[in-house]
């Protein structure tokens, strides 16, 4: 089956470290079945394993990709939760098992989700980890409501999109910090109340600061909180490594929490939460699998506004 594999990874040039070509397809473990994939999104998750950062080092070659919508054996539409766990402990797809970069995946059949009428195969794909990260951050470890004000770091990619439209979905008042004037742009159409500059001193302190970004907007994310505020962190695109003035964590009695993707049951509530609210994921551009490079170059540029899908059989 034709698939987007890893064989060594280039930190230099994580991008010339993707491999397209046949591969072949194992038959499903007990527990297990197999998806017929129609539509699978990228992540930073994948750029990671391209450059050597990861559990997939361990196990190579293997199919990239963690989030997948297709059809299983039954012939009914499904979303695939990416994160599986066994006797070796909890993965992605892609880490210790073959991904979804490919014709057909094998996952464990509870991970399947039907996917209800009112959304595509390619928005469905779109939620397993940005999305489902988004709504656990937003949710579930900060517990963010109508009238609260949230700072989103970052405007354009795949969660930074989430982001803003489930916040504003749920009647919070959304600002967000942007590096241009398109990113800025399509945060507003998303639903932001307010853009800004990266690093800007806000109108006031907020409740509530998301941010993914890591190294290069920590101490602001910290600096606009107000007293009792909570940062929810769940990566480092600009690094992983910070310097914290501890005065302002106590002194302010401030949270700050990890997060990391969300359960299964959460992927569930999420899917009626964007049908309840008439939200669609949006989606950038939609690759064959061939062109998965030309992918991951846009996304490294970081000029995608919405989702990258790969869509086998294009």
């Amino acid at each position: 089956m034709q698939s987007v594999y890893l064989s060594e990874p280039d930190s230099g040039n994580p991008i010339s470290a993707l491999r397209y070509g046949d591969c072949p397809l194992a038959d499903p473990p007990d527990g297990w079945t197999t998806v017929r994939v129609q539509a699978a999104a990228a992540n930073r998750h994948d750029l990671f394993a391209l450059s050597g950062v990861g559990p997939a080092i361990g196990h190579l070659p293997i199919i990239l990709g963690s989030d997948a919508a297709g059809v299983d054996e039954d012939g009914r539409a499904v979303l695939v939760y990416p994160v599986v766990e066994d006797e070796n402990g909890t993965s992605l797809l892609s880490e210790r098992h073959q991904g979804t970069f490919a014709e057909y995946v094998n996952v464990p059949r509870d991970n399947l989700i039907p996917i209800p009428s009112g959304i595509s195969t390619a928005e469905a794909a779109c939620l397993p980890t940005a999305w489902l990260t988004a709504y656990s951050m937003l949710f579930t470890r900060a517990g963010v409501g109508a009238s609260d004000t949230v700072l989103v770091q970052g405007a354009g990619g795949g969660l930074s999109t989430a982001l803003i439209m489930l916040a504003a979905a749920a009647g919070a008042r959304v600002w967000v910090t942007g590096t241009s004037a398109d990113k800025k742009a399509f945060a507003t159409v998303l639903g932001a109340d307010a853009v800004f500059d990266p690093g800007a001193r806000l109108p006031e302190q907020v409740g509530y600061v998301m941010d993914s970004v890591g190294a290069a907007t920590w101490n602001h994310s910290i600096n606009c909180l107000q007293p009792g505020g909570t940062m929810v962190v769940s990566g480092a695109t600009s690094g992983f490594e910070a310097m914290v003035d501890i005065l302002w964590v106590f002194a302010k009695q401030i949270s700050i929490l990890g997060s990391s993707l969300g359960s299964r049951v959460e992927l569930t509530d999420l899917i009626g939460f964007c049908l309840r609210h008439g939200i669609c994921p949006p989606i950038h551009e939609s690759f064959p699998l061939s062109e998965a490079g030309v992918a991951f170059q846009t996304m490294q540029n970081g000029t995608a506004t919405g989702k990258l899908l790969l869509v086998p059989g294009r």
